[in-house]
């Protein structure tokens, strides 16, 4: 079974203008971060946003991953629904169709038990034979899952690890100490990578990849290299990114961010794709920051 780690790219959805998929730029955007050294790509992830296409589109977009990316690296795909008849049967058919494992995020909208949390991933385990990857995620589902919850599920070998994006480095800590040890412990945080890395975790799911991925794969790399007082000069400049994020909906930032760099990667999609004036300043302004590692053939498309 496949063990999750690394810097595994949360990789957006491009889209056209009218908001309907644009399937060659998310083929350039996959080779790009695969040829920044990336250990992996997570398509319909929130960063993808899954929660806003329909079955049909996420389809697609695993199909046109696993057809991008060639074997040259893990394709990790969002197959988490709010039922868990719906989760197994899009997990069933992203095995179908080539994914390398699955990254399955807790139900939501509705609330739910540690018990029904057991069962349910349960159940998705025992119909696919893809390694899982928990998605913990509270902020955006309304459900955490608990350390014990983990701990109990990681008796199905198929379950190989949890991304936490809590938010909550508590919770990381007890995943990674209270859980079995086979399970990859991932930061969802970008601003955790390293701290997730010395507490015993395995790598990260990175959102912030799609911007600057050798941001992420830098702390990564150094980190294995034990040159820890770089990573963490490194990890310290991810902060001001995460900051601009944090002004609106991430994955419309992160998109923005994208677009004005000259990647045309599209709107999120309505209600969040909305331009604003404010964060478009508070980027172009990261940009200077960030200046060394905007590469030479891109030039900024300035706000719009």
């Amino acid at each position: 079974m496949l063990t999750p780690k690394g810097i595994i790219t949360a990789i957006c959805t491009p889209m056209m203008e009218d908001e309907t998929l644009n399937e060659p730029q998310l083929r350039v955007q996959i080779n790009r971060q695969i040829a920044a050294g990336v250990h992996g790509i997570f398509c319909l992830g929130t960063n993808g946003e899954f929660y806003a296409l329909t079955a049909e589109e996420k389809l697609r977009v695993i199909e046109v991953t696993v057809d991008e990316v060639k074997g040259k690296v893990p394709v990790y795909a969002g197959t988490g629904c709010v039922t868990t008849r719906e989760t197994i049967s899009l997990s069933q058919k992203a095995q179908r169709l080539g994914a390398d494992a699955l990254s399955v995020v807790s139900p939501y909208y509705a609330a739910v038990s540690q018990d029904d949390l057991y069962e349910h991933y349960l159940k998705v385990a025992e119909n696919v034979d893809l390694p899982i990857i928990l998605y913990n995620i509270p902020p955006r589902t309304g459900n955490s899952i608990g350390a014990a919850t983990v701990k109990k599920l990681a008796e199905r070998k198929n379950i190989v690890g949890v991304k936490d994006s809590s938010g909550n480095f508590d919770n990381t800590l007890r995943y990674i100490s209270d859980t079995d040890k086979r399970l990859g412990v991932l930061a969802g945080n970008d601003s955790l990578i390293l701290w997730t890395l010395l507490a015993g975790g395995t790598g990260a799911v990175a959102g912030t990849a799609n911007v600057f991925p050798e941001l992420a794969v830098e702390i990564y790399n150094l980190w294995q290299t034990g040159r820890i007082k770089e990573a963490s000069e490194v990890q310290t400049r991810v902060r001001p990114l995460r900051d601009v994020m944090a002004l609106a909906n991430p994955n419309s930032v992160i998109k923005r961010a994208m677009n004005l760099l000259g990647y045309p990667v599209g709107p999120a999609r309505s209600p969040v794709g909305r331009i604003d004036a404010r964060i478009d300043k508070e980027l172009m302004g990261l940009f200077e920051f960030y200046k060394e590692l905007l590469p030479a053939n891109v030039k900024l498309a300035g706000p719009t």
